[in-house]
């Protein structure tokens, strides 16, 4: 087994992650997580990282380093290229800062792409051969293995079901007023009950329990919407339940588009299963092809909280035994 170092990169939190593998399995050693926002420039959130590795390895050799984050990005050239949920990351040159400082090769994939590979080899998409995995996180993008293969596209950017336009109207997601990213991820969903709760204000109709968090001066959360719905307040269930319809007719897309065996939520879908799975399979099944939605799962990630980790190992190389990881089985 040689050790790897997994940097998982998101809008919210970033972790880094010592792991082992050996090319068919691995397994997470020692984790540390660190707030984003908590870094107001990329250079200090990478140094951050840095540190941590340090601290991990303590100057042990490891085999690689495997970074995931969310596009746009080049993953040939190791470089994060502005992502609408990371303000200021723009052409950030991660490998080549990473290899710099630690003589190990660095490998940048897209988030989606990490989670489809990871969940497709340890995790629901064993066995598949067309496999789709969905982040449904801060931001909405989809990995894509197809034919028994990761398929990322010509720029590495395939699958950015997020910037898809479901209406013309809609919170924003992804850049673009009613994209699916707006009406299904964790920032669009706290769009959603904003506007909620001023349509409720402006009605002069009565306060809801959301309303306390406006009045201190903060913004609901995707948490705080799902975990009102799950206790059946109406105005949250129908959030949850315009949410879900949206992800439905978006993943059915995927389904007569590509025809998968399995689709995967990753984070809020997972979260959430029980309260959204009959809502996104009923607006799915209703929207696409009869005979292709019937042979699709639509499954919670397996890895669960633990895919944004495994994810980002699993992209690290394995020089220590003449090899990289390839996301082929």
């Amino acid at each position: 087994m040689a050790e790897i170092i997994g940097i998982d990169i998101g809008g919210t939190k970033c972790s880094v992650t010592l792991g082992e593998s050996d090319g068919a399995h691995i397994g997470v050693l020692q984790k540390s997580v660190f707030m984003t926002a908590g870094y107001p420039t990329p250079e200090l959130a990478v140094e951050k990282c840095c540190e941590e590795i340090g601290r991990m390895t303590a100057g042990r050799p490891f085999a690689g380093i495997g970074v995931s984050c969310g596009g746009p990005l080049d993953s040939a050239r190791g470089v994060i290229t502005s992502p609408p949920n990371l303000p200021g990351w723009d052409d950030v040159p991660i490998c080549k800062i990473l290899e710099e400082r630690f003589g190990v090769k660095a490998v940048l994939r897209n988030d989606a792409d990490a989670c489809a590979a990871a969940e497709w080899a340890y995790g629901a998409g064993r066995g598949t051969e067309n496999f789709i995995f969905l982040t449904c996180g801060t931001g909405l993008g989809a990995g894509l293995i197809l034919g028994g293969r990761l398929y990322s596209g010509k720029l590495g950017m395939a699958g950015e079901l997020g910037h898809w336009r479901m209406r013309e109207y809609g919170p924003v997601g992804y850049g673009k007023a009613g994209s699916l990213e707006g009406f299904f991820s964790g920032t669009g969903i706290a769009q959603i009950a904003e506007s909620r709760l001023l349509e409720l204000k402006q009605r002069g109709e009565r306060r809801h329990i959301l309303s306390e968090i406006t009045d201190k001066g903060g913004s609901p959360t995707a948490q705080d919407v799902f975990k009102l719905a799950m206790e059946k307040d109406p105005l949250c269930l129908g959030i949850v339940e315009e949410a879900g319809t949206m992800l439905g007719h978006g993943m059915a897309m995927l389904i007569d588009l590509l025809n998968p065996e399995i689709i995967v939520g990753g984070s809020i879908f997972t979260r959430n299963y029980s309260l959204l799975y009959p809502i996104v399979r009923r607006a799915a099944d209703r929207e696409a092809l009869t005979p292709s939605a019937a042979h699709c799962r639509i499954l919670p990630s397996e890895l669960g909280e633990n895919i944004g980790d495994i994810s980002a190992l699993a992209a690290a190389p394995l020089t220590a035994y003449g090899r990289e990881n390839t996301f082929r089985k």
